[in-house]
């Protein structure tokens, strides 16, 4: 699905996405990614079941307000213990399909927030 561009050309958005892939700024990216407003990083778990608490705690060097995870085309969400160091670092946790983490993520941008995507491959 395509995606309405807002005007924050300096900032990262999400433009499209689709099964197994989404294109920030037009470039397409596979496989689990980091993304924020300025960088995008790749991301150890390739799938929701290998998620460890590493892999949430690697993001507490970022200092995001919010956390949006998307879990692909149906929202998982991943037991508390998993993002507790996030949880303990007053970081909010959002989990949603990957469509509601594209929008949500180019609104939170486009507002100056600082956020953080972590989108899983699958």
């Amino acid at each position: 699905m395509k995606l309405h561009h807002t005007n924050v050309d300096h900032l990262n958005q999400f433009t499209s996405y689709g099964d197994g892939f989404v294109k920030v700024n037009q470039q397409q990216y596979e496989g689990s990614l980091i993304v924020g407003a300025t960088e995008i990083r790749e991301w150890a778990p390739a799938s929701f079941a290998e998620l460890q608490p590493e892999h949430f705690s690697q993001i507490l060097d970022l200092q995001p307000e919010v956390v949006l995870l998307g879990t692909g085309k149906t929202i998982q969400f991943p037991h508390p213990r998993l993002y507790a160091a996030l949880s303990a670092a007053h970081i909010g946790v959002d989990v949603m399909d990957i469509g509601a983490l594209c929008r949500t993520f180019n609104i939170l941008t486009a507002e100056d927030r600082k956020v953080i995507a972590l989108v899983l491959a699958r």
